[in-house]
Parts: C-alpha cells; structure tokens; sequence
C-alpha cells in the first residue's frame, strides 16, 4: 500500500528544490551580468590603447598619382582644365612579418603588433605616356595606411634601385592618411617600366590588412600568434598554423578583383566602400580569452547545479536521512561563488591557473560539508572526486572552441543516462528503505508485507 506521508513529504521536498534552483539563477544572472561589464570595460581599454598609440592598420597601394593640366579651347578661348589620373602596379608582391607584444592599463590588455613589410613590384610606366603633352604638375608614388601613427622612422623607399625620399600625406582627397615619394618625369616618361621596391615598418592592434592593386598581387605574412582568423574578400590560397605560429600565403589578379575599376570609383567618385572590403589580410584574436571562458561557464552553470542538487537529493533518498533546505541552499550558494572566484582570479592569474583553483575551493568545500551532513568522510571523498570530474569535463568543453557544443551535449547524456541507471529502482512514491522492503518481500514472502 501506498505510503501517502512519504509520498508527500518527498513532493514538497522536491518543489522546494525547484524553487531553490530558481533562485540560484537570480545570482548567476548577476554574475554574468558581471562578466559582460568587466568584458566591455576591457574593450574600452583597447579602443583608449588605439586612440594612443596606433589602431587597425590597412595597407592601400603603393600606386601612381598624376596631377596634371590640359588646355580645352572653347568659343575662342582657351580654358585650364586640373585632372588626376592613378596607375596600378602591373606585379605587386608584399611580405609582413608581424612580431607581436601586448600593452596593459591597470589589469587589462591590448595586442599590438609591429610589423616589417617588405614591398616589391613593377608599373608600366608606358600607359602614362599619353601624357607627355600636358603640363604634368606633381607625379608620386603613393602608400595609403589607415593610421598613419602607426609609421616607423626607418622606412625606406627605392625607385629603380635608387633611395627615394619620403614624404607625409599622400596628396590623395579621398586617402589622405599615408605617404608619398615624388618622382621625377624621366622617370616615368622615359621607359616603359619603373620598379620599386620599399620597407615600411607599421605598428598596429589587432588587425593588418592588405588592398590587392596590382595586376598580379602576391601576399604572405608571418607571425609569432597561434589564433589567426583570416579577413577581407580574400582567403590565403595556403596558410600554416601550430601552436606558437603562423604563415599564410595569398595570390590575386585583376580578374578576381575588378581593382581597376574599384579604385577608380574611390579616386575619382569618392565611393570607397568596395576597395574598403576588398582586402587580405589577418585579425589577431584571442578566440578563447578568459571573459569568452567565462561566459561559457556560466552557460552551463544551470547544468552544474541541477547535477549537484540532484545528487543531494538522490543521496537523502537512498541513505534515507533527511538535508534540510537551507543545507540544500548552502550548497547552491558554494557552486555561484565558484564562478565570482573564476572571473576575479582569471583577471590576475589566467584563465586555466583561476580555474584550478576555484575548481578545488568549491569541491573541497562541498565535500567536506558533505562528510558532516552525512557523518560519513567515506562519502565526502566520493562526493570531492564526482565534483572534480565533473569539473575537469566542463574545462575541456570550455577550452574547446570548436567542439564545445557536441562535447557539452555528450556530456548531458552521459549524465542523464548514469542519473536514470542509478534511479531506476527507486521508489518516487516512498522512501527508499521501503522500496528496498518491496524487492526483499518479492524475492523472499516470508518478510512481513509493507503496509
């Protein structure tokens, strides 16, 4: 017959866990509301870092700029009409070698990078005669660099194998920030070819990226950083990565870019949207930085604590001892000041050092207070190591940018499947010593019958 006190007493026990689990949402919700103000203070920190040292760098050329004036007879008169015109490079071939450094204010960082960009190539100088007839004012070789701060004093510039003075600005309206290097007309008049050759040396935070103008552009980069993720319209046609390096190699042509036609709508019309987007280049990103860490803790931290209940209350349920709720909420309470130990300590330490720590606080309090709730150390060490792999699983998913999905839902069924093989004799309308009463009178009729 059916124990209608038990029957009860574990139903307002079991409504008072749910109630208890939504509560412990309201200091997580907290927590994690934490989490994103320290993140986007860290973010104001790297945009103050760039306003004061150098930002994301963009390399635009070099190209050709010509001024020039010609005479356009009207009615009689003679009218000086000012026109510009641009040439790309026919073979252009650049390699950066980034060495990256960090800068910090307070307890937060930035990464920069310092970068050596050795530039190469050839124009066909022999399209631009056509304007050997008309009072050419100013021709330059041009270099657009999104944030001019960022310019080394030792960079150098050849023309046909000769040093080159360069100059700031670029004399461009539409790409004001960079340098130039003025030619001469003999130059660029008396052959079809002009070589070059130059070494700028750029500092930047987080970002370079690279306009392919050449008719053939042939781009590689080289740097110390093991989390490059590629941008632009254009991904390295290879590209090597280990654990404290990368490489990438990237190739383009006028027929993949349509540069000519781009460029000349951002000269001559002031529509730069398109050569904006049309880069190559890398971003350096740290995909799993201790705040991304931390809010995917947190993400699971609902599972955490409904196994950790869970397990409380299966342990009353088959030792049969009564845990009274407040014990119940101390418990829910150690598991939220785990994640407040995580983030504060992940802010001086790392993530992994924070995370070892406040990991083994949290279990070594739990399970000592699972000994003296239970008078059992026996059972407190259990309890210590359950909660040490379960912690240990949970810092492999966190860790695992492209697989943290698939093993944070592994890892749920492995769960549930051990919490329903480990339940599947209980008796959920009594206790379990009643239901271990039941297997013995059916396995031996000589007990007395429950009641």
């Amino acid at each position: 017959m059916m124990n209608n006190q038990s029957k009860e007493k574990i139903g307002v026990k079991f409504g008072m866990l749910i109630g208890l689990i939504i509560l412990l949402m309201i200091p997580m919700t907290m927590i994690e509301e934490l989490i994103s103000e320290r993140s986007n203070m860290q973010k104001q920190v790297q945009q103050e870092i760039a306003k004061s040292s150098s930002a994301q760098q963009r390399l635009v050329g070099p190209f050709i700029y010509v001024e020039y004036e010609r005479d356009i007879e009207r009615q009689s008169t003679v009218s000086v009409i000012k026109e510009n015109t641009f040439l790309l490079p026919e073979k252009l071939n650049i390699h950066s070698a980034l060495d990256t450094f960090e800068k910090f204010r307070s307890i937060y960082k930035a990464t920069l990078y310092r970068s050596n960009n050795t530039i190469s190539g050839v124009f066909k100088t022999s399209d631009l005669h056509i304007l050997k007839d008309h009072r050419v004012t100013s021709i330059s070789l041009v270099f657009g660099i999104s944030d001019i701060r960022g310019i080394g004093l030792d960079s150098a510039v050849k023309i046909a194998g000769e040093d080159a003075k360069i100059l700031p600005g670029t004399g461009v309206k539409r790409l004001k920030e960079g340098v130039h290097v003025p030619l001469e007309r003999a130059h660029v008049f008396a052959s079809s070819e002009l070589s070059f050759s130059a070494d700028l040396h750029l500092q930047g935070m987080e970002k370079l990226a690279i306009s392919p103008l050449g008719r053939e552009t042939r781009v590689s980069m080289t740097a110390d950083w093991p989390h490059p993720s590629f941008v632009g319209a254009y991904l390295p046609i290879t590209s090597n990565i280990n654990g404290d390096e990368f490489s990438a190699n990237w190739q383009a042509s006028y027929f993949s870019t349509n540069m000519q036609s781009t460029f000349e709508s951002c000269i001559l019309r002031s529509e730069c949207g398109e050569l904006t987007e049309r880069t190559m280049g890398v971003a350096l990103v740290d995909p799993v930085d201790h705040y991304l860490k931390s809010h995917r803790a947190v993400n699971y931290a609902l599972l955490v604590i409904l196994l950790v209940v869970a397990s409380f209350f299966l342990l009353e349920l088959v030792r049969d001892e009564p845990i009274h709720p407040v014990q119940y909420g101390f418990v829910g309470l150690a598991l939220a000041i785990f994640y407040l130990l995580l983030i504060s300590l992940s802010e001086h330490l790392g993530f992994g050092l924070a995370y070892v720590i406040s990991s083994f606080a949290a279990t070594g309090l739990l399970g000592w207070y699972v000994s003296g709730v239970l008078k059992s150390g026996v059972m407190g060490g259990y309890y210590f190591a359950g909660l040490i792999m379960l912690y240990s699983l949970l810092y492999g998913m966190l860790g695992a940018e492209d697989y943290a999905l698939l093993m944070g839902s592994l890892m749920c069924f492995i769960v549930l499947s051990l919490v329903m093989i480990l339940t599947r004799k209980v008796n959920w309308y009594g206790s379990a010593k009643l239901n271990k009463k039941r297997d013995q009178q059916v396995s031996d009729p000589s007990i007395d019958e429950i009641e």
